[in-house]
């Protein structure tokens, strides 16, 4: 339960008061840690000391269950031009002088009691770190899981998420370019909204969030401080229960409006030589910006809580520490420029107040009306400082070998594969999400290149210069929970698929880490076995991890018990397109272009949508899956893009074969006659969902240029057929119309929805 301070503290107690053990429990913190703050500090503390602990050695800020995993996943790159942990986000040299700063975050916890405003603030949370660096946010994408369809409160959740990101980065200004939404339900107590953001930069006019120079003032900007959100960082580090609607108070209020104004403000102070160091205020507000900012730089702050701009009277010092108001930043000022803070910032009608000055201490103290009521070293609050860092035991759960039993042949292959194939476009994991992107403005700003070329990743273009960006963000989590190792390698594999089928490059990831009680040895493993799979795909593809967040304690309560919700380790991924003008698309182009399958099809429905959810079985091993052969199939996609010897390109993943084909020929309502492989099951063959494989749309003139390239390459591939008029024809089977198949596909999530 959110803990408010006892009803008999006063302002004027903050420094007498000492904390109990069992008021630091309350607030977060375990007895054998507060005995360690005890240490620390030499003394007890007092309950506002205690207060900024439980917040900064929350598993939200501090990572200390699962920093030893992070450390060991790759972060070195050709072109890393600020690495993970060193900044707000990471920075990649994209050439030409331009550099993409570019995150993921959740805002799980939020969402899941007040789905519009966690939603919301979410967006907004994740686009201030890209600009709070100096770079200007071009583009967002996002990914969400919901619990089962069906269930009235899973609707009451995607509505209130959706409108809630829709509002916010609509009025915000940024075009969605993108996403992913997909049901289960182990989700159904607890969704995921994780949140995407990437921005532009000139690399020599980066922002540092990094306090220095002792003298130098220190601004608060933006928004006035309020209640919402108070100790939002803790609430985002336990278990969603039956009770967690009285921690209302942790879920934050946005304004986007107010957000653009922020933005423009900075852009413009980011043209100064006024800022020193700056930090978006996000998790733990004051909090975690003076702490982490004055470790980073090796000094102290002295924050006067009295000047903060407050929306309600007499807030108490930890109050104002914790809130998580929203649109507010740290700003450090170069000693002299204090006026050409407060005139930008009073041009766009925000707060600019001057709270405090860097020492050259290491501590930082916090005053209110002049009475110190706080006191802590910087360094022994932040991540890689003093906060604590655990090794959690793991244990590999029976499940996992359970369902490595499963086999093929004991799934009968229906006799009506057609009847299959329309169940299929209707799934809510399958179906189009046009209800959920059509509420998203994905033409402001007017960068997006695939609003009306849709392709298997967003790719926005960078003006001035002959290059795009391609982004996506990707994870079956059925694949993780099956195998947590092989599941992330092929999250990580399908977002470089993505771009890859645009014609761009993998260039780098952020991860967004979504798990159960890491206390819980099997959901550790889980978390485990989803950084080594990580790890390993990313140094195969040379995308180094820039950066992210860990959200643990997201869970389901089945009849009494806590259930983990599926492990979802999303992957978001930039690639660079180096000619714009080659920006390949999905979309099947000419009747009568040639189909070819990359990739080797094999007898493989493990963990597929048609075998959990059109049979039932929820029990089987991820998909085949073999990095080397993904790696090869995507070096020959991205060369044949490259010589202009196809015209379409589009991924097969969830759904299959067949969904991928539907997919394609639905945007110009063309259809295709394809032949099946008769060494593989048809069932396996057309709604399989094993990896490494890829479709393409050869035009007859280039069809002997296009097979001469690749019976030269490692990579195996098969003509399956052509493109037709509007029929799709499947072993001289007539499948039905592309345009009954579009009208399916297009309403089915809004018939979910509404039923």
């Amino acid at each position: 339960m959110f803990i408010f301070a006892p009803d008999n503290f006063t302002m004027e107690s903050t420094t007498t008061q000492v904390a109990t053990v069992e008021q630091a429990v309350e607030l977060g913190l375990r007895p054998d840690e507060f005995e360690m703050i005890k240490g620390i500090l030499g003394r007890t503390p007092n309950f506002t000391e205690t207060a900024v602990y439980s917040v900064m050695w929350s598993e939200h800020c501090s990572y200390k269950n699962s920093i030893f995993w992070l450390k060991q996943l790759p972060k070195d790159g050709p072109q890393m031009l600020v690495k993970a942990g060193e900044e707000n986000a990471g920075l990649v040299d994209l050439g030409d002088g331009v550099g993409c700063v570019f995150k993921i975050e959740s805002h799980n916890h939020p969402s899941a009691l007040e789905p519009y405003q966690g939603a919301a603030t979410g967006v907004g949370g994740i686009n201030r770190d890209i600009f709070t660096m100096g770079a200007r946010p071009i583009a967002q994408l996002n990914s969400l899981r919901f619990g089962s369809i069906e269930r009235d409160r899973t609707k009451w959740l995607v509505k209130g998420v959706v409108k809630g990101i829709g509002d916010y980065g609509n009025s915000f200004g940024i075009p969605i370019v993108g996403g992913e939404v997909f049901f289960d339900e182990s989700y159904n107590t607890n969704p995921l909204v994780n949140a995407f953001s990437a921005g532009i930069i000139d690399p020599t006019k980066m922002i540092s969030a990094t306090s220095k120079g002792p003298g130098n003032p220190v601004f608060i900007v933006g928004s006035s401080t309020g209640k919402d959100g108070i100790a939002g960082a803790a609430f985002a580090s336990k278990d969603i229960t039956e009770e967690s609607a009285d921690d209302l108070p942790s879920v934050q209020v946005g304004d986007p409006f107010m957000e653009k104004l922020l933005l423009e403000a900075t852009m413009e102070l980011a043209e100064t030589d006024a800022i020193v160091g700056m930090q978006d205020m996000g998790a733990a507000g004051i909090t975690c910006s003076s702490c982490e900012m004055s470790a980073a730089g090796e000094v102290g702050m002295d924050i006067h809580l009295d000047k903060v701009p407050t929306r309600q009277e007499n807030m108490l010092p930890y109050e104002i520490l914790l809130s998580e108001s929203q649109e507010r930043m740290l700003v450090v000022v170069a000693k002299g420029q204090e006026q050409i803070v407060k005139d930008i910032f009073d041009k766009w009608d925000l707060h600019a107040e001057e709270i405090g000055v860097v020492t050259d201490s290491d501590r930082v103290r916090y005053f209110m009306d002049g009475e110190l009521v706080g006191d802590i070293p910087a360094e022994s609050a932040v991540l890689g400082g003093g906060a604590p860092v655990y090794e959690r035991e793991y244990t590999e759960p029976a499940y996992y070998r359970e369902y490595k039993k499963f086999d093929i042949n004991s799934i009968q292959q229906p006799e009506d594969l057609k009847e299959v194939a329309f169940k299929l476009l209707e799934m809510p994991n399958i179906a189009s999400k046009k209800w959920v992107y059509e509420q998203y403005d994905s033409m402001v700003g007017t960068k997006n290149m695939v609003t009306n070329k849709p392709a298997d990743a967003g790719v926005v273009n960078i003006k001035g210069s002959n290059r795009a960006l391609a982004m996506t963000v990707d994870c079956n989590s059925r694949y993780v929970n099956a195998d947590p190792e092989v599941g992330t390698m092929i999250a990580v594999s399908e977002a470089a698929r993505n771009i890859a089928c645009t014609g761009a490059n993998p260039s780098a990831i952020t991860n967004c880490l979504n798990f159960g009680n890491p206390y819980n040895p099997e959901s550790f493993w889980q978390f485990v076995g989803a950084i080594k799979g990580m790890s390993a795909a990313c140094l195969k593809f040379e995308t180094p991890v820039t950066g992210g967040n860990v959200s643990f304690y997201n869970q389901t309560v089945t009849d009494g018990v806590e259930v983990p919700v599926f492990p979802t380790p999303t992957i978001g991924m930039i690639g660079i397109l180096e000619d714009k003008s080659k920006m390949m698309t999905l979309d099947f182009k000419h009747k009568g272009d040639l189909i070819f399958i990359l990739g080797r099809s094999h007898d493989d429905i493990s963990s597929s949508e048609y075998l959990a959810t059109y049979h039932g079985v929820k029990e089987s091993p991820a998909p085949y899956f073999n990095l080397e052969e993904e790696y090869e199939m995507q070096q020959v996609l991205k060369e044949l893009i490259n010589d202009g010897l196809i015209n379409a390109a589009h991924d097969i993943s969830d759904g299959g074969l067949f969904v991928s084909l539907t997919e394609m020929g639905m945007p110009n309502e063309l259809g295709f006659d394809i032949v099946t492989d008769s060494e593989v099951r048809e069932d396996a063959f057309l709604f399989g969902e094993g990896q490494g494989r890829a479709l393409v749309t050869v035009n007859e003139d280039f069809e002997d240029e296009f097979i001469e390239k690749m019976a030269s390459s490692k990579v195996n591939f098969t003509l399956l057929g052509h493109v037709t008029k509007g029929k799709m024809m499947i072993d001289d089977e007539h499948f039905g119309f592309i345009k009954e198949a579009k009208d399916v596909f297009d309403n089915a999530l809004a018939k979910h929805l509404e039923n």
